[in-house]
């Protein structure tokens, strides 16, 4: 029974691997796919026959399987585990007595004496045997990483300039300028392993049976005097005691549920505290809080109490002018920006939902008044005076739902910007709007002018939006003081820029595009940016697939070959387009942080493929159930991660490193695997394999980088130098937020981080807010 079942076993691999090889083959893919059916149906023959030759023919099977996949992959643990595993596992299979002995013995027991039987199993034993020894080998070795160190502090004056308190975080990027680095260095590499929990609480605010899949905790905490600001996902505002964690107080706009919202968080708030009004008046101090109906609300930072001299009543509407006011199309996600006066507010439209949509103006309104100063609408740039009562913006043009970035001394303002919707069909776009799509854009902060502007992405079809906040440091560069910003994108680019006058610090290249298989009239790009920094990923190619066996993996690379691809920038098809990086981003909204004394920087490049198939429809506007449907266009879209049959991601890990790169020259000095399995497998294995994250770093002058944002729930510090993990927390939910740290009066410094999980990516839901510190004494 043990024969039959076997050679059946061997049999029904055979047929797949060889039927799926030849398809392979037409589709121009490699021939290794139909060599080894044929392998398995021999040796499923063989076994059949109890013939003593199957050892020897699936022996040698092994060997060309091991050297096959050691030519594609080398020393790679996980690639060879794909290639070989199922191989290897039904060697050892044939090694079990009740297989082996009905094939090696005669009718009688006794050993056979045919010539292939002579040397028994040890053909095959010796096969698995050497796979065994390659695969523990692999084990110890990292293909993927790059080793180096980070160079010292080169301008120890750096971190002076900054207006915010040593050992204060005023704003998301704990400053207008975003760098999200702390002079604080009483955490150091020496100490930062002994760190723990402080003190851990929960905001109450937790994810609801009617609320949007993306409903998120994404926010960075403000510390002011003492006291943490916190916004949650349901927009309530909230502060706490930075020692304890004690509440203070709790705001709650009342944000009515709305499913027609693509995303339901909070990222930050903003701190102001007004020059013109006196120490101990109320309102002195203010936290805006954006919320996810399209509100702006200003509140005592002492009480929560609202400001009613801001606005309408201490509200603003930021649904006015709007040229539709469709429910949940448009809303705030990110922190303003507060500078010179003014508080700058861009938002959210809905990614791929219609062509009628609210505009993605940027206005600048009076800090102290709420009146409109200026507005910045890319559909129609020369017009930045506040509009008049019955006009409105212009509809779908590009809009800033990141956070933006200041130089209060420059006088500008650094916008990152998405495309137009919808963002794989660009058949319908202005000039104007060509032009600031997917770039980061300088606007004048007296009068909302562009001053300068640098795309990422020319032509953008692929959603590789302007995704996160620009930092801004000075560079030393041939001996010279140079103003830059860093301008981090999906695409996995990294643009050095004087933030002066936009032009690149580091070289960028422009580089030939895909041509082939787009719309029919789309003006595709013949060239896209290339920047001297970048955590581009080579081209997919067959031998990226992977599986959890050489089943599916075959599977993958089918795949491959039946889709667009000639690489990344790959217009979107009826056909299908892989999108590598996807549009989840190498990096996204969590930016990089960067040290200005040292000037580099850390960042957490992400590398996920995805599909995006344009879906013909029988009547512009018509419903299509299961894909962004872009209503008003004749095309729906279609997303999905590049995945096998078993669900499992086609694309080989690693899928999430951490780096640390050198601003001055654009060297990635080293890149290692960030993340484990550990919360997305079953067992729970805590096995490192490098897995994708959403959310970003800080630095400290400590010598320490901290993040969460993996998929496992972890808190992780790092030594800023070489990237060697150092210290991890384990966190009750998802830490899909950027952390930060402050001290408090006593004189105690603390890392804290925002757990309440993502649900786009699916990690553990929660409300919390933990606080860590080192022992005391």
């Amino acid at each position: 029974m043990m024969i039959v079942l076997t050679s059946l076993i061997f049999a029904l691999i055979g047929l797949y691997l060889g039927g799926g090889g030849i398809w392979l083959i037409v589709l121009g893919g490699s021939w290794f796919y139909l060599i080894a059916g044929a392998a398995f149906l021999a040796t499923s023959f063989l076994i059949f026959a109890r013939n003593p030759l199957a050892y020897w023919v699936y022996g040698v099977t092994i060997l060309v399987t091991l050297a096959w996949a050691l030519l594609e992959v080398g020393l790679d643990w996980w690639q060879l585990g794909a290639r070989g595993g199922l191989v290897v596992l039904l060697g050892l299979w044939m090694l079990v007595p009740w297989v082996r002995r009905p094939i090696l013995r005669d009718e009688y027991g006794f050993p056979e004496q045919r010539p292939a039987a002579r040397a028994g199993a040890w053909p095959l034993a010796g096969a698995v045997t050497l796979s065994i020894i390659v695969a523990a080998v692999s084990l110890f070795t990292d293909p993927h990483a790059v080793n180096g160190s980070l160079p010292g502090v080169r301008n120890a004056d750096a971190s002076v300039t900054e207006r915010v308190p040593a050992d204060e975080w005023h704003a998301y990027g704990r400053s207008e300028r975003g760098q999200r680095y702390s002079p604080l260095d009483q955490i150091t590499t020496e100490n930062v392993g002994d760190l723990e929990l402080a003190w851990q609480i929960q905001t109450g605010d937790m994810k609801g049976p009617n609320d949007v899949v993306e409903t998120t905790y994404e926010n960075t905490p403000l510390m002011v005097d003492d006291t943490l600001y916190v916004c949650t996902p349901h927009s309530w505002a909230m502060a706490f005691d930075a020692k304890t964690g004690e509440q203070r107080w709790k705001f709650d706009p009342q944000v009515p549920v709305d499913g027609n919202r693509q995303h339901q968080t909070c990222r930050g708030v903003t701190y102001f505290a007004d020059p013109d009004i006196a120490e101990g008046e109320r309102c002195k101090n203010r936290v805006y809080l954006p919320t996810a109906d399209a509100r702006l609300i200003a509140l005592n930072a002492a009480d929560g109490t609202i400001c009613e001299d801001f606005a309408e009543n201490g509200t603003l509407h930021l649904e006015t002018n709007m040229p539709y006011k469709t429910q949940g199309y448009y809303y705030s996600t990110s922190a303003p920006l507060a500078i010179a006066g003014k508080i700058i507010v861009g938002g959210a439209v809905n990614d791929n939902y219609s062509t009628q949509s609210p505009s993605g103006v940027i206005r600048a309104y009076d800090i102290d008044t709420g009146e409109l100063i200026w507005n910045f609408d890319t559909g129609n740039p020369d017009k930045t005076e506040p509009l008049g009562p019955d006009e409105t913006y212009t509809k779908n043009s590009p809009n800033s739902w990141t956070v933006m970035s200041g130089d209060s001394d420059l006088g500008l303002v650094y916008v990152p910007f998405g495309n137009r919707v919808p963002d794989q069909i660009g058949l319908n776009r202005s000039p104007s709007e060509e032009k600031y799509s997917s770039s980061v854009t300088a606007l004048d902060v007296e009068t909302g002018e562009p001053v300068w502007v640098f795309q990422g992405v020319h032509h953008d079809l692929w959603d590789m939006d302007a995704p996160a906040q620009p930092p801004l440091l000075d560079l030393t560069i041939d001996g010279e003081t140079v103003p830059a910003l860093v301008m981090p994108t999906k695409q996995g680019e990294v643009f050095v820029l004087n933030r002066e006058t936009g032009e690149p610090i580091l070289p960028v290249t422009e580089v030939a595009a895909p041509q082939e298989g787009g719309l029919e009239g789309e003006n595709l790009s013949p060239t896209q940016p290339v920047s001297a920094l970048s955590f581009n990923p080579p081209k997919l190619t067959g031998k990226d697939m992977w599986g959890a066996s050489l089943l599916d993996q075959l599977a993958c690379r089918i795949k491959l070959k039946q889709y667009n691809y000639e690489g990344r920038y790959t217009p979107p098809s009826l056909n299908g387009t892989i999108v590598y990086p996807g549009n989840f981003g190498t990096l996204n909204w969590g930016s990089v942080a960067v040290d200005p004394e040292r000037q580099v920087m850390f960042a957490m490049p992400v590398y996920m493929a995805y599909t995006s198939t344009l879906v013909p429809k029988t009547e512009p506007g018509a419903p299509t159930q299961g894909i962004n449907s872009n209503n008003g266009s004749p095309y729906a879209v279609a997303f999905s991660t590049l995945l096998g049959p078993l669900g499992v991601p086609c694309q080989a890990p690693p899928w999430g490193y951490v780096a640390g790169a050198d601003l001055t020259t654009g060297e990635i000095v080293w890149k290692h695997k960030n993340g484990t399995i550990q919360d997305m497998n079953p067992l729970g294995l805590k096995i490192r394999m490098g897995v994708p994250g959403i959310g970003g770093p800080i630095i400290t002058k400590g010598g320490v980088a901290f993040l969460g944002a993996a998929m496992d729930n972890y808190l992780r510090g790092y030594d800023l130098t070489t990237g060697k993990q150092l210290w991890e927390a384990r966190l009750p939910a998802g830490g899909q937020a950027t952390p930060m740290t402050y001290e408090t009066s006593d004189g105690t410094q603390y890392v804290l981080i925002v757990a309440g999980g993502h649900g786009s990516v699916g990690t553990e839901t929660g409300d919390y807010i933990l606080a860590y510190k080192l022992p005391e004494g």
